[in-house]
């Protein structure tokens, strides 16, 4: 006997409704549930907590250059495996992988572009190339758009999202944190502005050598930046970190940045550096 169902037409419906999957999205950080549409519109920044979800390199570009339009260098330049690197797969097989899931060549997309009509060299990260990991072919690519800043007269910006250098090719990526740095050295005995721009997360050999080098460095809020990660540098000091610790906010109350950057401000306030530093 069924004593719990209501058998009285238009009482209850016996038909589930599907709600389309990607329709909402939850906040990392704060869990607030936000039609998707509406985080699309904002940037994808949680309009509760002010969150800055992480962003494509397409995103990115079409976010802040000129038409979303750039030039594109270097797409010729692919990552070797000099050391026969084998974890729990081959650094071959995780190439591979890498090239199918973020649709690109490596873990950086440089050229030449335009902000507010204002020329650069333009490089970015991608994270979804192993982490934005920093191996030979990202700091050689870095390596030639700074030079190409050089040789054009022009700004350079770097955006950088980024897990380090890459392990699997050892010394050789240790090597690019300081061939990027010389070179980025002759760019400013060339006076030529370089604006480093750091979102989440920024960290390790990315940000011991030409992250940390811009003439002005901006970033996202609450974006995680250092060397290692907070919970390693806890085991090794044997203290309690600071509240906030490597966030964005903790490294301009430092004095490391010059201004932390909503996302929406992102293109606005490059621009108007540009145009501040650079003259024609």
């Amino acid at each position: 006997m069924e004593w719990f169902k209501k058998t009285k037409s238009g009482l209850v419906s016996q038909e589930k409704k599907n709600i389309p999957e990607g329709l909402w999205t939850k906040c990392q950080s704060c869990g607030e549930i936000v039609y998707t549409k509406k985080m699309e519109d904002l940037f994808w920044v949680c309009p509760s907590c002010n969150y800055h979800f992480r962003y494509t390199s397409k995103q990115y570009m079409a976010l802040l250059l000129d038409d979303a339009k750039l030039d594109e260098f270097d797409t010729n330049v692919h990552s070797v495996d000099p050391l026969k690197f084998k974890d729990s797969k081959k650094y071959s097989d995780r190439i591979k992988a890498a090239n199918e899931k973020s649709g690109g060549t490596e873990g950086l997309i440089t050229g030449l572009a335009s902000m507010g009509q204002v020329p650069i060299s333009f490089s970015i990260m991608d994270f979804a190339f192993i982490g934005g990991s920093m191996g030979s072919v990202v700091g050689e690519k870095i390596a030639r758009s700074i030079e190409r800043a050089i040789d054009k007269g022009i700004p350079l910006i770097i955006v950088s999202c980024s897990g380090g250098a890459r392990m699997q090719e050892g010394i050789l990526s240790l090597m690019q944190m300081a061939k990027t740095s010389a070179l980025l050295s002759v760019l400013a005995e060339k006076k030529l502005p370089y604006i480093s721009v750091l979102t989440n997360p920024t960290t390790a050999g990315v940000m011991a050598s030409y992250a940390s080098l811009g003439d002005v460095i901006i970033a996202e809020p609450k974006a995680l930046l250092g060397f290692a990660g907070p919970r390693v540098i806890q085991q090794t000091i044997g203290q309690e970190l600071p509240e906030g610790f490597q966030s964005s906010e903790f490294f301009m109350d430092k004095g490391f940045l010059d201004k932390i950057v909503h996302r929406a401000e992102l293109r606005d306030t490059i621009i108007s550096l540009l145009k501040y530093m650079w003259k024609r």
